[in-house]
């Protein structure tokens, strides 16, 4: 096989071949890695022949005769269009509001800067194409203040760690929309929240938040029935069930015990649409039209699960890789009749959409009614599942074949399959952004904010071939600034703040390119050491990014001050002796270093707990648009929701707070922490006004 027609249709394909380490090393990318990772993407290259075929495919997509179904542009700023269209061509324009308008390409074949934000279908000749014109960036955060600079607080919470009488086992939007009052009736600006992606119905033993079947619609064991059909039809559906013994017992136990939690909270929620089913119910018209609203892609998720139910009956499995050919195309007329057959089965899923899409609009209408500045942020994953449901309705458009991960690093020296897919870049230009952009609307429909979980993703992605370790990954290249326009015109249309997790290893001039789209960065305590023990002083944090004291992947403030990730490595045999011995010598250093950093600031502290509010205090006085503060790190847990690189062990995604959600905040050391943090941002203010 020739390698430099390897090579070439790596580069043609967006793969690199060569890439810097965590270390500050070059790495370099087999040739049999990186042929594995052309088949799953699409591009056959097992001999020279399928290179040079795989080669021609690519130059014939990239002709100019293929215009993209969607372009994207800069407000105010002509477009180059000399690729497709000659110059002094007529551009027939009709405006998202209808407007018509009737322009011509100048001498360099660029359309004139003069179209207002939003998407507009163009006509060049005979070619039709709609055009995303973004806004400069993102929504800022100081424009949504009365007085800038933002000097804004807020919280972060597990969603399923909230606790309220009658939750079933685990927290909801019930729980979520009582702990949104009370932190606003305190004067928070924003709560933050794992994120509510729909996840399989067929596996309660993997229920990573972050391993989703579908990041368009919702994880209906968050639905809060009761505060949309009533505590009479919610009780009734209890009784019905027989379920009064079972659900008082998974309130009380300390962890979330998922799979019996929602084996009664489906039944539960069966009882309720059978009731709803039945006659004239008066919500049956705002059901509907949630259901027409929310159109193909509800419909295609609902299929899946009824399809997915059915694959399980017969022995086929819940992978609809592995289905029949056509139960493996959403709009095969097989499908499309199994659907016709099962009406009722199919209303169902959606009417669970429904309840848990509403019960988080009152959790955001709560949380804005109550005045805070941003509401909810909701947060986004990296991918989904390969085996779920947007990866079976959009399977041009995500790489289903392939797992996204990261390359080994200082703290997992074998890298990392996180088990869930991307999207593919050529898919994604295929078909005018349309994954993109319908996720964006799903996840900000509800939320004045967006935290994008590895935001390094829509730059570059660490994709893994099947069978292949970690190790054995390359990074694809995905159209950066595209995304980050439709990013930025997503924001402004839904007036939501947008939030990058940019922690490790972050490419080169990514942070500066989502800077200047506004798009926050994250700053993270533990993280903001030039070297073990010696702290960022207060002034020198960004005011580009966010800061907090924690993440849901790192002990609290109380564990971290006790070693307790580390005790838990140790346990669980994720650490050598040498590892062990190193790490706690550094945690020594950096325990010895915090507390001196603070206490130049604040002055002698007595003990842990003054330490944790001298912490809350000290990222309060930074010059962050935005500090946010882990329930976790409020109350002085010690244990973390999860511990990376775990699946068993550890009881990753399952503590709960001991008091109900609408008495958290009451708690002592809760109240005095909210009290400090407070102070410390209004001081900010203060400061740098």
């Amino acid at each position: 096989m020739s390698e430099p027609l390897l090579h070439q249709l790596a580069q043609r394909a967006g793969l690199a071949r060569d890439w810097i380490d965590a270390n500050n090393r070059p790495q370099h990318v087999s040739d049999e890695v990186l042929r594995q990772v052309l088949e799953a993407l699409g591009h056959p290259a097992a001999d020279d022949a399928q290179l040079r075929d795989s080669l021609a495919n690519i130059a014939h997509s990239d002709d100019a005769e293929h215009v993209p179904p969607l372009l994207t542009a800069d407000a105010g700023k002509p477009l180059a269009l000399r690729r497709y269209f000659a110059a002094g061509s007529p551009v027939q324009c009709r405006l998202e509001d209808g407007t018509e308008l009737q322009l011509r390409l100048d001498a360099e074949s660029r359309l004139p800067g003069q179209l207002p934000v939003g998407y507009h279908q163009l006509q060049v000749e005979g070619h039709a194409f709609t055009l995303a014109v973004a806004p400069a960036g993102c929504v800022s955060l100081h424009d949504r203040v009365n007085e800038p600079p933002a000097r804004c607080w807020g919280l972060s919470a597990q969603l399923y760690s909230l606790r309220r009488p009658g939750d079933g086992g685990f927290g909801d939007c019930m729980a979520l929309e009582q702990l949104a009052r009370s932190a606003a009736e305190r004067g928070a600006d924003a709560l933050a929240i794992s994120p509510i992606h729909a996840l399989s119905a067929f596996d309660q033993q993997h229920y990573s938040p972050y391993s989703p079947s579908s990041r368009l619609l919702l994880n209906t064991l968050y639905a809060s029935p009761a505060a949309i059909l009533g505590e009479r039809a919610m009780r009734l559906a209890v009784q019905a069930c027989g379920l009064e013994q079972t659900l008082e017992r998974l309130e009380q136990e300390p962890l979330v015990d998922w799979p019996r939690a929602a084996e009664a909270r489906h039944g539960l929620l069966q009882a309720l649409y059978k009731d709803f089913s039945q006659g004239e119910h008066p919500q049956r018209s705002d059901f509907d039209s949630f259901r027409e609203a929310a159109g193909e892609a509800l419909e295609h998720h609902c299929r899946f699960e009824v399809l997915q139910a059915e694959a399980v009956d017969r022995g086929l499995g819940a992978d609809w890789r592995n289905w029949p050919e056509a139960w493996r195309d959403p709009y095969h007329a097989e499908v499309q009749s199994f659907a016709a057959s099962y009406p009722a089965r199919i209303e169902f899923h959606a009417f669970c959409q429904w309840l848990t899409e509403r019960s988080l609009q009152r959790a955001q209408e709560a949380a804005r009614g109550n005045g805070m500045a941003i509401g909810l942020i909701a947060d986004l994953a990296v991918g989904a599942d390969g085996a779920g449901s947007q990866a079976w309705s959009r399977q041009d458009e995500l790489l289903a074949k392939l797992t996204v991960g990261a390359p080994p690093d200082i703290l997992n020296r074998s890298g990392q399959a996180w088990g869930i897919c991307g999207f593919s870049p050529e898919g994604l230009k295929r078909n005018g952004y349309r994954a993109f952009i319908e996720m964006l609307r799903a996840n900000l429909a509800h939320a004045g904010g967006l935290r994008i979980d590895h935001v390094m993703g829509l730059r570059r992605l660490w994709v893994i071939p099947p069978g292949a370790k970690p190790s054995d990954g390359a990074y694809l290249n995905y159209p950066l600034d595209d995304l980050l326009r439709l990013l930025a015109l997503e924001s402004v249309r839904h007036e939501a703040i947008i939030l990058g997790e940019d922690l490790g290893t972050v490419p080169e001039g990514l942070r500066e390119a989502l800077a200047e789209k506004n798009v926050l960065g994250m700053r993270v305590l533990p993280f903001e050491q030039a070297s073990p023990g010696n702290f960022t002083p207060i002034l020198d944090w960004p005011d580009n990014a966010l800061a907090t004291t924690g993440t849901h992947d790192l002990a609290p403030l109380g564990g971290w001050l006790q070693n307790r990730d580390i005790d838990w490595s140790q346990r669980l045999q994720l650490i050598d002796a040498a590892t062990e011995l190193h790490w706690r010598h550094d945690r020594q250093k950096e325990h010895a270093g915090l507390r001196r950093t603070l206490e130049s600031n604040y002055g002698p502290l007595e003990d842990n707990d003054a330490v944790i509010d001298a912490a809350i205090r000290y990222v309060g006085h930074t010059r962050a648009p935005l500090v946010l503060v882990p329930l976790e790190d409020l109350l002085g847990c010690d244990e973390q929701p999860n511990l990376p690189g775990t699946t068993s062990g550890h009881p990753n995604w399952r503590r709960r707070f001991a008091r109900p959600a609408r008495e958290l905040l009451d708690d002592e050391d809760a109240a005095r922490r909210l009290e400090l943090l407070a102070q410390a941002r209004e001081q900010a203010w203060e400061r740098d006004r």
